[in-house]
């Protein structure tokens, strides 16, 4: 086999194809597969490598398998559409835009959730675990990522803890004019035991307290826009990674057992966009890419 139907061959095909076809290649240039009948054997030898190398394409095998669960439109109990006259009516996997457009939402709410700075991790309280030097930058930076998108926003919701507090005010410094709102629900904690699970953190004891606190910070914060909102808003929650990823779970319709599955960067923010239909779309997971790469950490 020349060259250049070698290199050809290499070119065209990924991974480990690539790596047998230029085994196969070397060996025939070096008579190793034999010449029974000529050229036959040689050319015969080669296709065979070549079918093992590429596995048979058919759509059944690549082709994804619906899980079968529908979206839920009624996922925040305030679908329009699952009430009459005040009363719910049972909750309905139907798409709300061919009911009656009276009463519905018009607004999309868009929820952008960022995850405090560094913080010192040897800290044995609260109050001690404040925002380290480098942590303070990261507000900065993302203060000015949000202040920078041009955006007016609606409020600035944190945390309680130290280290989500510390951040929000650093932040708040970028955007003029917008509330602070501390909120205990919001504090970091196990929000459900995560599946696969791990060895190195087993917190029994809290699932069931800190569960129930963050599905509540959940309803509370995550949910289409109220009928009486005409515009769009922006609202901007400072928290912890846990919370986070649970509430992005939750969002999407995700098993959130799965949250552990992320990671989030120091100050990195998420963005959910939270349609008047019950529909739900995350924009961002984790954007820390405003930071330079020597001030990202995952602490």
């Amino acid at each position: 086999m020349s060259y250049r139907k070698t290199l050809k061959l290499v070119c065209g095909l990924a991974g480990g194809s690539a790596v047998l076809v230029f085994a196969a290649a070397a060996a025939d240039s070096r008579g190793l597969f034999g010449d029974l009948r000529g050229g036959e054997a040689g050319r015969w030898s080669r296709l065979s490598v070549l079918r093992a190398a590429q596995p048979a394409w058919t759509p059944a095998n690549h082709t994804p398998i619906p899980t079968g669960h529908s979206w839920d439109f009624n996922w925040d109990k305030r679908d329009p559409s699952a009430l009459t006259n005040g009363k719910k009516k049972e909750s309905s996997n139907e798409d709300p835009s061919s009911e009656q457009d009276n009463g519905k939402p018009k607004a999309t709410r868009n929820i952008l959730l960022i995850r405090h700075s560094q913080y010192n991790l040897s800290g044995l309280s609260d109050k001690e675990r404040i925002l380290t030097p480098l942590g303070r930058e990261q507000a900065e930076l993302t203060g000015s990522r949000l202040a920078a998108l041009g955006i007016k926003y609606d409020v600035l919701i944190h945390s309680s803890m130290s280290r989500a507090t510390e951040t929000a005010n650093i932040i708040s410094k970028h955007l003029e004019g917008v509330d602070l709102v501390s909120c205990d629900l919001l504090r970091e904690g196990a929000p459900i035991e995560p599946v696969p699970p791990v060895t190195h953190w087993k917190p029994d004891a809290q699932y069931h307290e800190d569960g129930a606190r963050i599905e509540a910070a959940f309803r509370r914060y995550i949910h289409r826009a109220d009928t009486k909102q005409k515009e769009d808003s922006y609202e901007i929650i400072v928290c912890h990674a846990n919370v986070i990823r649970y509430f992005v779970c939750r969002a999407l319709q995700f098993p959130p057992e799965g949250w552990l599955r992320m990671g989030l960067n120091n100050g990195s923010i998420t963005w959910l966009t939270i349609r008047p239909s019950g529909r739900v779309a995350l924009r961002t997971l984790g954007d820390s890419g405003f930071m330079p790469p020597d001030k990202l950490t995952r602490t």
